[in-house]
């Protein structure tokens, strides 16, 4: 199977989808002729024109709020916010308008949008607010973690009638690569995958972090211990049935995400756990996440900070030698 970046698989779905259904735009800060940070639009305006790829003016809530306004009367926007810090100017049309529709309207009006967001932590400024999106009844959130993901989950994201925001890590842009097959396929929103199977204990990770725990369980193979890496894909709807599954079957859990520890998906995950199959845990629940400060500017301090794969080590030595 061939190879491409995550940065293009992002392209062929959005590419695919526009031709397949004309209602299908895209619109944000430099996504026509002169495409912005990631250029995933690239050569995307030569081929449908600036009308379907339309640049707006540095206001997140106004490119959020005709999306909006667009899917209301029956378009499929594709919003792309240029980066996730400012997800909060998107909260008043995304969380008021958008996630209320159908349950105001008793499903006579639908939201079929996507709000395409790429993040990471790298500076005071750089944050995760995915659990604020998780929080909110009527809104779908998806983070993919490799192309593959990437490309089938958005085609999926596109065509589901709800609004759905799509996180993308900035770093998966600059070098993340891996096989994406040419025919047409589609990844459902709410169903996980097992990145690695594992028999001692389980590693629910997002993002990023599902990178930084396949390196950590090849690690502690070395050592024996045996780690299966489940990735949610979905955040909501999240696949607890795959999750309890991996959990019943390790008795031990290590939840990592790349936001801040308090009120992250950590600890609804860790909830749903202890709710439905803490019978089974041999050892207390694990979370691995960004503690509750500011991301530092200066490198050697943003390691300390941004979970990785040592932190994940660690805590699955700590849950194997207590259980």
């Amino acid at each position: 199977m061939r190879e491409i970046s995550f940065t293009e698989a992002i392209r062929e779905a959005l590419r695919e989808e526009m031709r397949r259904d004309s209602d299908v735009f895209v619109i944000g800060i430099d996504v026509g002729l002169r495409p912005g940070t990631t250029k995933v639009t690239t050569g995307l305006a030569e081929e449908f024109g600036t009308d379907r790829l339309i640049n707006t003016p540095i206001a997140e809530g106004i490119i959020s709020g005709a999306a909006v306004g667009a899917a209301l009367m029956g378009m499929r926007p594709v919003a792309e916010i240029m980066f996730a810090d400012f997800v909060m100017a998107i909260m008043e049309p995304m969380v008021t308008v958008a996630a209320r529709a159908r349950y105001i309207t008793d499903g006579g009006a639908s939201v079929p949008m996507v709000v395409r967001t790429p993040f990471s932590l790298g500076g005071a400024y750089m944050s995760n607010f995915e659990a604020w999106f998780v929080h909110v009844p009527g809104i779908k959130v998806v983070m993919p973690s490799t192309p593959y993901d990437a490309k089938g989950l958005l085609k999926s994201a596109i065509r589901d009638d709800n609004p759905v925001v799509f996180y993308e890590h900035q770093d998966f842009h600059r070098e993340l690569k891996g096989p994406v097959p040419e025919e047409e396929y589609t990844i459902p929103l709410g169903v996980g995958d097992i990145k690695r199977e594992g028999t001692d204990v389980t590693v629910v990770a997002t993002g990023k972090m599902v990178h930084e725990a396949l390196a950590a369980a090849e690690e502690l193979a070395k050592e024996s211990i045996s780690v299966e890496v489940v990735d949610p894909r979905s955040l909501y709807p999240i696949d607890k049935n795959m999750i309890l599954g991996s959990v019943r079957k390790t008795g031990r859990l290590v939840v990592a995400h790349e936001a801040c520890k308090t009120g992250g998906i950590g600890a609804e995950i860790s909830a749903i756990v202890s709710e439905e199959v803490f019978p089974s845990l041999k050892a207390p629940i694990a979370r691995v996440a960004n503690p509750d400060v500011h991301v530092p500017y200066i490198i050697p301090l943003q390691k300390l900070v941004v979970p990785s794969k040592d932190d994940i080590i660690e805590s699955v030595r700590k849950v194997m030698s207590t259980g």
